[in-house]
């Protein structure tokens, strides 16, 4: 084996936190669009809610699979197909901070919901239940 040059345990330890990195923010470009995570498909698949008005079906990148974890309500940066308009790739998933700064900065919509679910419940006042206490 080859000789520990950077320390023992607590190395080892601290290796995955890189909490104090900041990474430069990607704007979008031609060809690419944000959009908010609606539903996880599974096998690397999402449905995602672009800001131009269009759902579409992405796929999560090779370079991303089981090392950036996309949930339902994340704000993702996704390449758009010129041969498929419904169909569209996962680029870039924004934290809840860069997701802030675009918006503060005007890049996506000021109504875009971020850091919360995607899921809006309608009919809220039709699931009222009328309980009998006194039968109980």
């Amino acid at each position: 084996m080859p000789k520990n040059k950077k320390g023992g345990k607590s190395h080892k330890k601290s290796k995955n936190n890189r909490e104090d990195t900041r990474r430069q923010l990607e704007f979008k470009e031609h060809g690419q669009e944000y959009a908010t995570v609606t539903k996880m498909l599974g096998n690397g698949r999402v449905t995602a809610t672009c800001f131009d008005g269009k759902e579409r079906l992405c796929i999560i990148r090779g370079k991303m699979r089981k090392r950036v974890w996309i949930n339902v309500g994340d704000i993702i940066l996704i390449g758009l197909r010129d041969f498929q308009d419904n169909k569209a790739d996962v680029i870039d998933k924004y934290t809840i901070q860069e997701a802030r700064q675009l918006k503060a900065l005007g890049e996506i919509p000021s109504n875009a919901n971020i850091g919360g679910s995607a899921t809006v419940f309608e009919d809220d006042e039709d699931n009222d239940c009328a309980f009998d206490f006194d039968a109980i």
